[in-house]
């Protein structure tokens, strides 16, 4: 049974669409992230989920209930649905066991019994003992644990993260994931994960939902994103894409199309029910892209090289396009400076599916 269910939701402002015509169906348990770059929708859609925005149009569920639609809104606090922000929003005055058990005071909850789910809570997130420390006394990362105690401690239905760890250096948010991830593994808590942040969603996420300009790009798993992106958007989006036209020479056959890139004729995957067609484009990735000096490939200059520490990101333009640019990484010692000609070749690729009327 779905957790969450968004059904044809969209919010507008004035007249503009935040979020337009949005529906997700998020399992009992589930991890989704929602990627995707600033101004897309991400964080108007958990707003809407969170219930501080209401529905322009279609309908929001938790569960079997009905917690929002163009008739009617629930109030946020009836919603059970917990929310970690990334600025934390912890009370200083108060200890790390007060700011846990806030709203359990305020529902007038047994002290023993508040006592106890406190204490639960810590231990949830590895933090048994710091009950009595104050904010200020604690890292950066144990206060995002704190902030997750304080969430859990009302055994929401639903948890959302607002893009927990945007504030946390780089060193904490990695082992910030390895918590996340444990507690999802050991709670089994449905939740929804807004990030701009494509390595945090590639980590953590079951399913991946992509916005752009307020509409759901695709919604797929890490693995299919990344290998079988649904349009340009996400090619490019996701891991830096590198989109370049094509002209399908052969229909689907067992998954694979030929196809004309460049002047070089190549096979790539491709949808089953592809047929040849020209103003195609291939998705295509870095790992995907060999020096080919004496064999088959495309010519070119290196435009720039960007040494990286062990190796260089080198930026290349094919003569038959000079207007593109395809970027590969080359460990030391790196061959290529900027300028040299060289030839590449493809090796793989995945042909980016024909839109709606094409």
């Amino acid at each position: 049974m779905a957790r969450l269910s968004l059904d044809h939701v969209t919010k507008s402002f004035a007249n503009f669409d935040a979020v337009k015509d949005v529906s997700i169906d998020v399992a009992d348990g589930e991890f989704l992230a929602v990627l995707g770059p600033s101004g897309c929708g991400k964080t108007t859609l958990l707003r809407l989920v969170a219930g501080f925005e209401k529905v322009s149009s279609g309908e929001i569920r938790i569960g079997s209930d009905v917690v929002s639609s163009s008739v009617g809104s629930v109030a946020p606090e009836k919603r059970r649905v917990g929310i970690v922000f990334q600025n934390y929003a912890l009370w200083p005055h108060m200890t790390v066991a007060e700011n846990i058990g806030y709203s359990l005071k305020v529902a007038k909850l047994d002290k023993a019994v508040a006592r106890q789910k406190v204490q639960d809570a810590l231990a949830l997130v590895n933090l048994q003992g710091l009950g009595e420390r104050r904010p200020a006394n604690l890292s950066g990362g144990q206060r995002q644990r704190v902030a997750l105690a304080r969430c859990l401690v009302a055994a929401p239905s639903l948890v959302l993260f607002d893009e927990p760890l945007a504030n946390l250096d780089v060193h904490l948010r990695a082992s910030m994931e390895d918590e996340f991830a444990a507690f999802h593994k050991r709670t089994g808590t449905t939740i929804v994960y807004i990030t701009h942040d494509q390595a945090e969603a590639m980590a953590l996420a079951d399913r991946i939902a992509v916005m752009d300009h307020g509409r759901l790009a695709q919604l797929a798993t890490p693995r299919e994103l990344y290998h079988e992106p649904a349009n340009e958007m996400v090619a490019s989006f996701i891991s830096q894409g590198i989109l370049l036209p094509a002209d399908v020479l052969t229909g689907e056959d067992g998954g694979h199309c030929k196809v004309r890139v460049l002047g070089t004729e190549l096979v790539v995957r491709c949808r089953p029910g592809e047929r040849p067609r020209a103003g195609a484009k291939i998705c295509c990735r870095s790992a995907d892209l060999d020096v080919s000096p004496d064999g088959p490939g495309f010519d070119g200059f290196v435009k720039r090289l960007i040494y990286q520490g062990g190796g260089a990101r080198i930026e290349f333009a094919p003569a038959a396009g000079p207007d593109l640019t395809l970027h590969f990484e080359q460990p030391d010692p790196v061959a290529l400076g900027s300028g040299a000609q060289a030839r590449l070749r493809i090796r793989s690729g995945w042909l980016i599916p024909a839109g709606p009327g094409s």
